[in-house]
């Protein structure tokens, strides 16, 4: 038996963005970079892996949201024309580098051949479904593939419990929809719990979910092993908690891998440093710099300014992955074997885990780092051990039982990044609205639970011909509404400043087409032109039921 396991966990989401109404938005290349930069270098890597006999036994969080983007045609073809356009772009620039910037062309040249790559992974390997072909790897042993909550609400901020469980529900069903079968772990939005939310998760049949650190070093009893040994909530839900020592390593501002200076600098872009004739073909039609993933230059030093950079080597950086790999891996075997001998000898399990979007996207070279991590493990799996946290419970070692604490990982450890001065406005609307939808179901969900099996006891309401069509798809969409107003992301982005103009519009936009929708079905007078443009616009989850909004004794008193 090895002296310990290591179980890498990378939560993939973006905020659904999806704006049919527009030719062009600069919010949907939030998608795009991350397919480009980490999805499809990720997926590549693991297949690498897998050819030369390795399983990485990575644990993949994909977000509900992120999977109906990635499934989105409107969005595959989008991206498809995006990537065309960076690559004729970078096509341009190897003869302006060589011309004009020799000490740049050799990055030009790596960008050029990294988007060949990316367009013959997209269009050729995986044929533009990247849903199917993490879902291959998970079917071939690679990953674990664990859910979020539908549209990663912060959980312990939803107000009723049906709204909670709906974030759960919604989740699962989607999960179902995608993956072919039920999802056997969960990551906790902004790993964000309250007591309570392990019964939601039980109720919809997960194992376990991630949590911050000091959810369980803060937990009652004390914990025995620390972080370093799953616990299991009363119910019997497991919860595996983030090891401090890996997060520092990668994370922190003034240790961690990324700021290496010879790797690729991600805050200056050729979409603010060539000329904007050179580049307008190649912008969006209002002609804007904007940041197009293009970069030349290495972070040089953490206080050299900007205009200051040096030029970016690809060798040189990927060597420098290697290396840290290599110290990585190193500390994780000494960190295993000191745990084993603390713990009287029980093998411990570290915990690690990231925003996949870190690895590729802030961290250019963080893919080429992972890679090496799973080769350099594989060479010393007799001392250190990949595996899930599905793995682990597989294992039915003893688990200790903890009632667990109120935690986030987010700025202080609690919630205060999402309900600050900056966004505490959004939160009466949000409840509100939460309430409203529990009274909507309750009224309106006999009919839809009628057309999926249920026994109905309102026949009057059932035979209404509004609700076995208009206000069927209104009540689905009141649902959807509510969920992607409750999406951590938009206070997120409020308190940090970045984007905050369109995250509040896109709330309080999703807040008023619910309402707008809500009021009809109350009146029984629904507009169906302005139904049939919500619903274009917020077209996810369409296997949706918005009878999981019920309250407890409504769902009860109809067999639910």
């Amino acid at each position: 038996m090895p002296a310990g396991f290591f179980s890498l966990i990378l939560h993939a989401h973006l905020p659904f963005v999806r704006h049919p109404e527009h030719r062009e938005m600069l919010e949907e290349d939030w998608l795009f970079e991350a397919i480009t930069e980490v999805y499809l270098p990720l997926l590549d890597a693991l297949a690498r892996l897998r050819s030369e006999g390795s399983e990485p036994r990575l644990t993949l969080s994909l977000s509900p949201t992120l999977c109906e983007m990635l499934a989105d045609d409107l969005l595959r073809a989008r991206y498809s024309l995006h990537l065309d356009n960076l690559l004729a772009l970078a096509a341009k620039e190897l003869s302006r580098t060589f011309r004009e910037e020799p000490q740049s062309h050799p990055a030009a040249r790596f960008n050029y051949e990294n988007l060949r790559a990316a367009k013959r992974l997209w269009e050729e390997t995986y044929e533009r479904d990247l849903v199917r072909a993490f879902g291959a790897l998970r079917d071939a042993g690679a990953l674990e593939i664990i859910t979020c909550a539908a549209t990663h609400a912060v959980l312990p901020l939803v107000s009723t419990i049906e709204a909670r469980r709906a974030q759960i529900g919604v989740a699962v069903a989607n999960y179902r929809k995608h993956f072919g079968r039920a999802p056997r772990g969960i990551w906790l939005p902004e790993c964000a719990y309250a007591a309570g939310l392990e019964e939601l998760i039980a109720e919809a049949g997960v194992e376990y979910f991630v949590a911050e650190s000091h959810a369980v070093l803060n937990g009652e009893p004390r914990p025995r092993y620390g972080v370093h040994a799953p616990v299991r909530c009363a119910n019997g839900v497991a919860a595996f908690a983030r090891d401090l020592e890996t997060g520092e390593q990668v994370w922190s501002a003034s240790v961690g891998y990324p700021g290496d200076p010879a790797y690729r600098e991600f805050y200056r872009d050729l979409g603010w440093d060539a000329p904007l004739e050179h580049l307008r073909p190649h912008l969006h039609a209002d002609g804007r710099r904007r940041n197009l993933g293009i970069k030349y230059h290495r972070v040089t030093g953490r206080d050299v300014p900007l205009s200051h950079k040096q030029p970016y080597d690809p060798r040189a950086a990927a060597a420098r992955a290697r290396q840290h790999a290599r110290h990585f891996v190193d500390e994780r075997i000494r960190q295993v074997v000191r745990l084993r001998d603390a713990l009287g000898g029980r093998a411990p399990v570290v915990v690690a885990p990231y925003d996949a979007e870190l690895f590729g996207h802030w961290w250019f070279e963080g893919v080429q780092f992972l890679e090496s991590v799973f080769r350099l493990l594989r060479e010393r799996r007799d001392v250190i051990e990949t595996a899930t946290p599905g793995d682990r419970l597989d294992y039915e070692e003893p688990m200790q039982t903890q009632r667990l604490a109120t935690s986030s990982w987010g700025e202080g450890g609690h919630f205060k990044v999402w309900l600050s001065d900056e966004n505490a406005w959004m939160y009466p609307l949000q409840h509100a609205a939460e309430a409203r939808m529990t009274a909507l179901a309750d009224r309106f969900g006999a009919a839809i639970g009628h057309q999926h099996g249920e026994t109905a006891t309102n026949e009057a309401a059932v035979d209404e011909p509004r609700l076995r069509g208009l206000a069927t798809r209104a009540l689905k969409q009141c649902a959807r509404e509510l969920l992607l107003a409750q999406s951590s992301d938009w206070a997120f982005q409020i308190h940090g400043g970045s984007t905050a103009d369109y995250a509040a519009a896109r709330f309080r936009s999703h807040v008023a087409r619910f309402h707008a929708l809500a009021d009809g079905l109350e009146r029984g007078e629904l507009d169906e032109p302005l139904l049939a443009e919500i619903e274009r616009r917020d077209n996810l989850f369409d296997e949706i039921d918005p009878t999981v909004y019920r309250s407890r004794t409504e769902a009860d008193r109809h067999g639910v």
